[in-house]
């Protein structure tokens, strides 16, 4: 079991974390960030636009939050201009936090059941399991999108969590 401020401090983790890659990244070329690198979304862009597609299908269920209009296919191409990409993250990543600084650990102690695209099936499971996944999910495709801005020649910041600013 988690508890909210762990929730919180991974919210603030993650907003840090896309700022650090989305910096990075805005220094490139569109070309570069469109550029296939064999990588599981292919691309630094695809990447970017499937985490905020998965934050978002992640924030539909544990809120009023709307769900994206595309499956897992299309989360790919959900964003395809830059700018709005980097928009969407940011005004997401503060809708992200606001969320976790208004939990209470006995929503996380709840079961939810949703419909999983991917599984295609519903499936239950503690609402604490979701929330770690999904900060989990977000680690895994940053950790991609790093390896990716360094081949590009990019320098991102420290990712450790301890270094997180207050």
């Amino acid at each position: 079991m988690i508890e909210p401020a762990y929730v919180q401090r991974m919210a603030r983790y993650n907003r840090w974390q896309n700022r650090n890659l989305y910096g990075v990244a805005d220094t490139l070329s569109d070309d570069e960030r469109r550029r296939e690198r064999a990588a599981f979304f292919g691309s630094m862009h695809k990447t970017l636009s499937h985490l905020l597609w998965g934050d978002r299908i992640w924030m539909s269920r544990f809120t009023d939050t709307p769900k994206p209009a595309v499956g897992i296919a299309g989360s790919v191409t959900l964003y395809e201009d830059w700018d709005a990409l980097k928009r969407e993250r940011a005004e997401f990543d503060d809708t992200m936090i606001a969320w976790a600084d208004g939990l209470d650990a006995r929503w996380l102690s709840d079961d939810l059941t949703y419909y999983s695209g991917g599984a295609k099936r519903d499936i239950t499971a503690p609402k604490w399991l979701l929330v770690t996944h999904m900060f989990n999910h977000q680690t895994h495709h940053r950790g991609q999108v790093h390896c990716m801005l360094t081949q590009a020649g990019g320098r991102p910041h420290d990712t450790d969590l301890p270094m997180l600013p207050e």
